[in-house]
């Protein structure tokens, strides 16, 4: 089976020429799923949403957000999460109708999420089903990343133990940024961008200045 860094190896021509680019000058699509569980060969997604970035300024006008009608059916660990029931979704349509406008809205960006290799596997997996194959866009990891400017300073202790210390709401709380309510995947991507934003502003000091050095510390 292809791994992640296979999926993400050639990108087309015109995501290949945003590796060249400093991090300022590149738009950022950052992205968050909602499912119906976490396995991959028998879940689904449910919700989509993503905000753009330029450079480090956040896009709020510029977002993404769908429902869908999940493959898989909803189970109640699944709605206690993300507040998302069976009758929300029981008249809304699949994925299928929506996929393309997702990739347009990606279109000549760098993609980037927390734990983004979760929502790729479940994007990937729908992707390649509809034949459109893996999304080829420069793909950096918030997480990644944190662990990365984490280890540049020498902060070892409290940073690099179980993932639960580093989940998004965990690492937002740490960086002074608000989150409320249930789990949205368009909040939870705003969420996002603002952590991505706060590490944005500190890679040019640490000598990442352009997007291939910023995918070589972000990979999922």
């Amino acid at each position: 089976m292809m791994g992640l860094a296979e999926m993400f190896r050639r990108p087309d021509r015109a995501h290949a020429e945003l590796y060249k680019l400093p991090l300022d000058e590149v738009c950022y699509v950052v992205i968050d799923t909602e499912l119906t569980g976490l396995d991959s060969r028998r879940d689904s997604i449910v919700s989509l949403g993503a905000v753009k970035m330029t450079g480090g300024r956040i896009d709020f006008g510029n977002t993404f957000y769908k429902m869908v009608k999940p493959g898989t059916d909803l189970t109640s660990e699944s709605v206690v999460v993300h507040g998302i029931t069976p009758s929300d979704v029981a008249e809304l349509p699949s994925i299928d109708s929506v996929i393309d406008e997702f990739l347009g809205f990606c279109k000549g960006c760098v993609v980037t999420g927390h734990f983004l290799s979760l929502d790729l596997m479940f994007l990937n997996k729908e992707l390649k089903r509809l034949s459109h194959g893996a999304l080829n866009n420069p793909i950096v990891d918030t997480c990644s990343v944190h662990d990365w400017i984490k280890h540049q300073s020498g902060d070892f202790s409290r940073h690099f133990g179980e993932n639960g210390d580093k989940d998004l709401f965990s690492l937002a709380k740490k960086y002074g940024i608000e989150v409320t309510g249930a789990h949205n995947a368009l909040m939870d991507a705003f969420v996002a961008a603002q952590l991505f934003q706060r590490f944005l502003s500190l890679l040019p000091g640490l000598g990442v200045k352009t997007i291939k050095d910023l995918v070589k510390i972000g990979r999922p």
